[in-house]
């Protein structure tokens, strides 16, 4: 194993495709003689050359549509926005064309293309720049959506989405291409669609995805001082969701906090808790409990997005409450 950066393991994810299959390209703004805005592509231009890594003008409906046009046509795009919040100019190329267009010709053009940046906010951005959109793109029928937490999920889960013969939405967070961690010398795919457990536990279930995963694991580690045992899921991908692996957790811990950074109405976490409640009603020994951010455009100052975002002590408090422990 050897540790290598977050960004790194996105750079060696598409490089090591694109040296595995020609037809794939990169194309985003400032990809190529910047080598990514993130430095997610770093290199990349001077091993593969100006025609499969490209530097876009800030156009992003064109050169979406470039890439959906593409992948009709036999190659396999990785289309980076500089955020998911420059992706709502091109929303309507991924969700009426990429997410249908297999389906509207009969199964005739398959559109085996990854739309991937970041997602959500990353400190004093403002409102327009701190938007989570996983939610949004997991609503649409047609989209596979994939948002890692660390390192080693990131470069599995990016290769199987290269690979994959549907769009695939792969969302990061410009506050983890810094991170750390492990990795294998040789080749490995993560499948999408699997939930991992990345902490085992007996007392209750966290489910998370993305970069507030670090939020439900410092919550879990505090909480096991307290004697308090916290099953804490992954779901890795929130479209397809891996249900069987939260109701399983469920059926054991009776017990189910859900935390995410998105806005409170129609969440990931307002769709698992319906699923639990549907499948493990009779498991659940209190009531589920949600933990967003809150119901308003995030702020710039740096204490009311404190107060806006998930963080460990909401967490601890959650789980203190399906827990009935009064602290």
């Amino acid at each position: 194993m050897r540790t290598i950066q977050f960004r790194e393991a996105i750079a060696e994810a598409m490089s090591e495709e694109m040296r595995r299959d020609e037809r794939i390209f990169l194309m985003g703004e400032e990809v190529a003689e910047y080598n990514g805005a993130y430095k997610a592509s770093k290199g990349m231009l001077d091993e593969f050359g100006p025609k499969r890594v490209l530097d876009t003008p800030i156009a992003e409906l064109g050169f979406a549509g470039i890439g959906v046009g593409a992948a009709m046509n036999g190659l396999r795009p990785i289309i980076e926005f500089m955020t998911f919040n420059f992706s709502m100019v091109a929303i309507d190329q991924i969700i009426s064309n990429a997410a249908k267009i297999h389906q509207m010709s009969g199964g005739q053009f398959t559109i085996p293309i990854v739309f991937r940046g970041p997602t959500a906010s990353a400190g004093q951005l403002g409102a327009t720049h701190s938007q989570a959109f996983e939610s949004w793109y997991a609503n649409c029928p047609g989209l596979k959506v994939v948002v890692p937490s660390n390192v080693y999920d990131a470069k599995g889960l990016l290769k199987a989405a290269i690979r994959d013969e549907d769009p695939v939405i792969f969302m990061e967070s410009e506050q983890m291409y810094g991170d750390k961690g492990e990795v294998p010398e040789g080749e490995y795919v993560l499948p999408i669609g699997v939930a991992d457990i990345k902490r085992p536990g007996t007392d209750v279930t966290i489910v998370s995805f993305g970069k507030i995963m670090k939020v439900a694991l410092a919550a879990a580690e505090e909480l096991a001082k307290e004697g308090i045992s916290c099953e804490v899921i992954d779901l890795r991908t929130v479209r397809p969701i891996d249900y069987d692996t939260v109701i399983n957790s469920v059926k054991k811990t009776n017990r189910l906090v859900c935390v995410e950074e998105a806005w409170p109405l129609g969440s990931i976490s307002t769709e698992i808790s319906y699923m639990v409640q549907k499948r493990a009603f009779d498991y659940l020994d209190a009531p589920v409990i949600r933990i967003t951010t809150a119901d308003t455009p995030a702020a710039y100052a740096p204490t009311l997005m404190e107060a806006f975002l998930p963080n460990p002590a909401r967490v601890i408090k959650a789980v203190r409450e399906v827990m009935y422990v009064n602290k």
